[in-house]
């Protein structure tokens, strides 16, 4: 079967996790969701991933999630531009996400990268997901 949207259904497999409170979560590999959890492993959200071979050809992410006395660390994972809406922001106009205490990740012509990144580095793009 064939997925629409693989990035949303990862955000909702670490969403899905961390309400039953599991250590781990798997997911299918691909570059994008690689570049999305470096930053989510930066910004200090989650612990941990690597990229394990299933069999010849077959990847998987093993996501090891991050709490904090008991809680998630992330409060809210939520899928921004979707297949059928993409949203794109300049910058200058990328507003803050919960008055800068979460983050937006953003795929620009410099590699994915939060929105703090993305403002020091002066480049707008396509606004994957929010995170707090």
């Amino acid at each position: 079967m064939s997925m629409s949207d693989p990035l949303g259904d990862m955000l909702t497999r670490i969403r899905n996790a961390q309400h039953a409170r599991q250590s781990r979560c798997v997911a299918p590999a691909s570059q994008l969701k690689a570049d999305v959890l470096d930053v989510l492993k930066r910004e200090g959200y989650i612990r941990a991933w690597r990229k394990t071979d299933v069999r010849t050809g077959v990847s998987q992410l093993d996501i090891e999630l991050k709490y904090a006395e008991g809680e998630p660390a992330i409060k809210e994972i939520a899928r921004v531009s979707k297949p059928g809406r993409r949203v794109y922001s300049k910058i200058k106009e990328l507003p803050k996400f919960y008055n800068g205490l979460g983050i937006q990740i953003l795929s620009t012509p410099k590699g994915v990268m939060s929105d703090v990144e993305a403002r020091a580095a002066n480049v707008g793009g396509e606004v994957l997901a929010r995170v707090f």
